[in-house]
Order: C-alpha cells, then sequence, then structure tokens
C-alpha cells in the first residue's frame, strides 16, 4: 500500500513516530528509565516531561516525510532532514526546559521517518531500515561538530554510536528489537512483556553509548549481561525474569546510569512495528492522525 499524497504520507508518519515515542515512555518498569513508575536514574525527566517532548516533535516528523514521499536516498534529502531535524530539536528544547529528552530519537526516527516515505509502507522492515542507513552515509555539510556524550564515547572507546547503528540499517531494529517483539507475541504473551523482551535483546546486544558516557565500558558489560540473563531465565513474563529485571532497575539506579541509547532503538523498534502493522483506515481524517493537537493512539 502506498500513500495516496505527500501530506497523507507526512501525517501518518509524523503520527506513527510520535505514538512510539509514547508507546516507549509509558512502558513500565524500563531498567534505569523514565516510566509510569519512576524517573529512573534521571531526576530531571518524568512522564509528563517525555511525552510533551514527544507531542512536540509531531511537525518535524510530519515534515520530514513530506520532504521524502516518492523521493530517493541522496545528499540533498540528507540535508534537508538535518535542517528540520535541528528546527525540531529546538522546539524539544523549548518545550522541556533546555533537557535533552528525545535527541537520539530524532536522529532514529527522522531517517526511518525518510525510508519510510521512499519506500512506501508496504516495504518490509529492512528495505525501509536499508534506505535510512543510505541517508546516513551521506554527509551533512551545513552539520557543526558534533560535542554531544555520545560522539565523546565513540572517540574515547571505538565504538560505533547512533551514527553506526544507523549507517549499518538499523540492525539492532530489525535484527533484534523486531524478531523478539514479534518472536514473544508468538508466545501468547502480554505486549507489555513482549515489549519489555524487546527492550532487553536490545540492552544486552548494543554499545550503548548512553551507558558507556556515564559509567564506561566495565558498567556496559554488565549491564549487557544482566539485560541477557533477565531473557535466559524467561523474559520479562516469567516470575526469574521479572524478578532479574526488577534487580536490573535497582542496579542501574544505584550506578545512576541509564540506557537511552536502547530507549531511542526500542521507540524506533516501535515505530517500525506500527508501520508494517497499518492500515488505510488509519490515515488522513478517518482517525488516528495527531494533527499536532490532540493525540489519539492508533
Amino acid at each position: 500500500m502506498i500513500w495516496k499524497s505527500s501530506e497523507q504520507c507526512g501525517q501518518c508518519l509524523g503520527d506513527l513516530a510520535v505514538a512510539a515515542l509514547i508507546d516507549e515512555v509509558e512502558l513500565t518498569p524500563k531498567p534505569g528509565l523514565v516510566d509510569l513508575q519512576s524517573s529512573g536514574s534521571h531526576k530531571d525527566m518524568k512522564v509528563v516531561l517525555m511525552i510533551a517532548s514527544a507531542r512536540s516533535l509531531y511537525d518535524s516528523f510530519e515534515a520530514m516525510g513530506y520532504a521524502a514521499y516518492g523521493g530517493e536516498p541522496n545528499q540533498e534529502l540528507r540535508e534537508t532532514l538535518a535542517c528540520i531535524g535541528r528546527d525540531g530539536e529546538q522546539n524539544m528544547l523549548h518545550t522541556t526546559g533546555g533537557i535533552n529528552t528525545h535527541r537520539g530519537a530524532i536522529w532514529a526516527l527522522g531517517l526511518l521517518i525518510a525510508g519510510a516515505a521512499i519506500c512506501g509502507n508496504g516495504d518490509a522492515p529492512e528495505q525501509i531500515a536499508e534506505a535510512a542507513g543510505t541517508l546516513a552515509r551521506f554527509t551533512d555539510r551545513h552539520a557543526l561538530v558534533p560535542t554531544s556524550n555520545g560522539t565523546k564515547a565513540m572517540q574515547t572507546y571505538g565504538v560505533k554510536g547512533a551514527r553506526g547503528e544507523a549507517m549499518n540499517g538499523f540492525p539492532h531494529v530489525v535484527k533484534v528489537g523486531l524478531p523478539v517483539l514479534q518472536d514473544s507475541r508468538r508466545s501468547k504473551i502480554s505486549e507489555k512483556h513482549a515489549r519489555l523482551n524487546a527492550l532487553l535483546a536490545i540492552m544486552a546486544n548494543l554499545d550503548d553509548t548512553c551507558l558507556i558516557h556515564r559509567g564506561g565500558m566495565e558498567t556496559l558489560l554488565v549491564v549487557q549481561q544482566d539485560a541477557q540473563k533477565v531473557l535466559d531465565l524467561g523474559g520479562a513474563s516469567s516470575v526469574a525474569g521479572w524478578e532479574a529485571l526488577q534487580r536490573l532497575d535497582q542496579d542501574l539506579v544505584m550506578r545512576h546510569v541509564s540506557p537511552g541509547g536502547s530507549a531511542d532503538l526500542l521507540a524506533a523498534t516501535l515505530f517500525v512495528d506500527r508501520l508494517s502493522n497499518i492500515s488505510l483506515h488509519h490515515m488522513g481524517t478517518e482517525g488516528g492522525v495527531y494533527n499536532g493537537k490532540a493525540y489519539t493512539s492508533l
């Protein structure tokens, strides 16, 4: 199924991206992350702030889908998306009072939105992610010298970070998060537990620069091992896995670290998942479009 217009494409993808961010923040409990239960390791963030931040990005996400509709990955589109993304980041910071809630998500979701707009939402997640990766491999000639915590971790420890994840076609989305989410659903467990399992799988495999920045490589390795242990014990839906998940959450809060990169890729996974399940009646005035004013869950 292909969108009938660039406007419809932008509206739909903007809605799906905001919905994915809200799904991510409301998933509870998430180790070290903001959720409905606590602020995790983030003293300056709460669920209400995260949801406001997500909603502030609708216009930028819509514009990205509009700009990429029916196009192809090239230098011009890459720089157009970057410009839209920088405007979105400023809207986010204005909404949050300067707190960086979703900078990484703007990067990941923005590229995947563009990939979906280029491919059409009938294409497989791998094709959409590859189109997004092709875009990421173009250089933004107007970008300032990166100074983010993730960039510093990449330079210090030689990990790939968010940029490498995107340039490689989002492997932790299409080869880790999405398969675990779908396999968990086939096991007839709850959607909440399926999403938690997807998050844990990403955490167990990702060199998360948010964790590295605050805790170094030693903390990263401990978190990866403990996330895998939850899955080995049966995942979030098992008694032993649930108890291990609680212990992992407590450990991350005690260490004052948070797997923010994993959270961004969970949101990206949920976005791609929603995209693969959408049908025409979710578009336009027939329902489901966020329109920047009042969010309605799909």
